[in-house]
């Protein structure tokens, strides 16, 4: 690692130096300026600093996306404190394991979430209470870090074991920065509105106005289309980073109204497979708009990326996998066997004798600067997530596929494969080919006990799903009013809560 020191938080500094009248954060019926965000980062890190706060502490941060959530955590930042995350989906008992292994110094939340402390021992026992709204009359000249100190840490959802929680230094989120910069070909001009977290601090050290969407993320079904349709056209936004599900409920109604949104330029989407079929819905609602989306997940971002035009017109290859698009060219990306066990250490000679023939599914490994180094306090999910090459840490995605002439294709995650009579079944591409089909809104395969089940997602009666699933093989098939989603994007089948169902 370099020894020369920096501080992420600079690249918003320098931003709102070169932009301080344009608007930074726009949120319900408030606003703020680059200067104005600056001046409030300032004071708050001062505050932070005088309650005690100090370099390479922990503050466990419960503030939803607003204009106060990324005031709050550039002060952190800005002092060379480190914000911790925890999954807002996450149960009260998991809440709990996070905040003892998290182990923080400081608190800081909503007047919920801090009658939520009165209750739980781990948030009573965290030392230093800091107040939401507060600000010191000084302002804090900061501190520059070692590259490898820590900024972030999100704890993800996960059920069982020691959670799992990606930890990201000043130097990956610079990493992250200028590949998203790039990818998202980010103008200080635009007007964003970007529904997932991170792609909003992107925004901040480029100079450009972020609308945070009106709805409640913690519950997308409560989206209405209308009321973010119409924060589009007051703001004049140009460009929306968002899930499939958001995309795809804005898309629906605008087809639906027969209303156009002419000061859209561009669209980016991921987290979330997107196949043709819903590729089609975004390029019937926004004609003339750059529609991309983008493979990559919590510990590398991009992997890959496609445009909806060319998705829809790869069409006929569904059958094998689903497209993802051109490999990134600053994402290594190499193939090979599946496999439960870690790999762990490994030399050069070994992975290349590893790797998978062009075509052949195998586990989607990726390495590059952006790639996620570490986890915090968790070695048991470096063991079985990372692969150590030489001073190279490889990612094991957990994602199947196979590359051809070099774009990327998926299979599903490579714990839902079925082997049944020496071949590979994917659910994965099960899935859509079942949306496909006139009157059925969701479907997939799982296998239980030794079963091979087909789930379909229907309002139709068992009798008439039947003829439609005719030339599929299955040992039984079940039908529900609703398969369980994730929780985080909406648009992924939650196979756990399946499998109780079937259960």
């Amino acid at each position: 690692m370099g020894s020369k020191r920096m501080n992420i938080a600079n690249l918003f500094l320098d931003a709102a130096d070169h932009y301080p009248e344009r608007l930074a954060i726009v949120h319900k019926d408030k606003s703020i300026n680059f200067s104005e965000l600056k001046k409030q980062v300032l004071s708050t890190a001062s505050y932070f600093e005088q309650k005690g706060i100090v370099e390479g502490d922990r503050v466990l941060v419960f503030v939803p996306m607003s204009i106060d959530l990324y005031r709050i955590v550039l002060a952190l930042f800005h002092i060379g404190a480190t914000a911790v995350f925890l999954d807002e989906w996450v149960s009260k008992e998991r809440l709990l394991l996070c905040c003892r292994l998290a182990d923080c110094k400081g608190f800081i939340g909503t007047t919920k979430a801090r009658i939520l402390g009165y209750f739980a021992k781990e948030i009573r026992n965290i030392p230093i209470k800091l107040k939401l709204n507060k600000r010191s009359e000084h302002v804090s000249s900061g501190r520059l870090v070692k590259p490898e100190a820590s900024a972030l840490i999100t704890f993800t959802t996960g059920s069982t074991g020691i959670p799992k929680a990606a930890d990201r230094s000043h130097q990956f989120l610079q990493s992250q920065f200028n590949i998203l910069k790039e990818e998202l070909k980010t103008d200080p001009m635009d007007v964003d509105m970007p529904v997932l977290p991170i792609v909003l601090f992107i925004n901040l050290g480029v100079g450009c106005t972020s609308v945070i969407a009106d709805y409640n993320s913690r519950n997308p079904k409560s989206l209405v289309p209308s009321n973010l349709v119409d924060q589009i056209n007051q703001h004049k936004v140009s460009r929306i980073i968002a899930s499939p599900y958001l995309i795809k409920r804005i898309s629906t109604y605008l087809i639906e109204q027969n209303v156009k949104l002419d000061s859209i330029r561009q669209i980016f989407t991921g987290g979330a497979p997107v196949f043709p079929t819903e590729a089609g819905i975004y390029i019937n609602a926004f004609e003339n708009v750059d529609v991309n989306i983008i493979y990559g997940s919590t510990e590398v971002e991009p992997i890959s990326g496609i445009k909806a035009c060319n998705l829809i017109r790869q069409k006929g290859s569904l059958s094998k996998g689903l497209p993802v698009g051109k490999i990134h060219p600053k994402t290594e990306l190499k193939i090979i066997p599946i496999s439960n066990s870690p790999i762990g250490l490994t030399k050069l000679s070994k992975l290349a004798e590893m790797e998978l023939e062009e075509g052949k599914i195998g586990e989607i490994i990726v390495a590059g600067n952006h790639v996620l180094k570490k986890y915090f306090r968790n070695e048991e999910a470096f063991k079985e997530n990372k692969i150590c090459v030489e001073g190279t840490i490889w990612h094991r995605t957990g994602d199947s596929g196979f590359v051809m002439e070099n774009q990327l294709f998926l299979t599903g995650r490579c714990n839902q494969l079925i082997q049944k009579n020496n071949r590979l079944l994917s659910p994965f591409i099960m899935e859509n080919l079942l949306q496909n089909i006139e009157g059925l809104t969701l479907g997939t395969m799982v296998e239980h006990k030794s079963n091979l089940i087909l789930v379909v997602e229907t309002m139709l009666e068992q009798s008439e799903v039947g003829a439609l699933v005719s030339e599929f093989d299955y040992d039984k098939l079940v039908v529900l009013k609703k398969i369980p989603r994730d929780p985080r994007h909406f648009s992924k089948i939650d196979y756990g809560r399946l499998k109780e169902m079937l259960d």
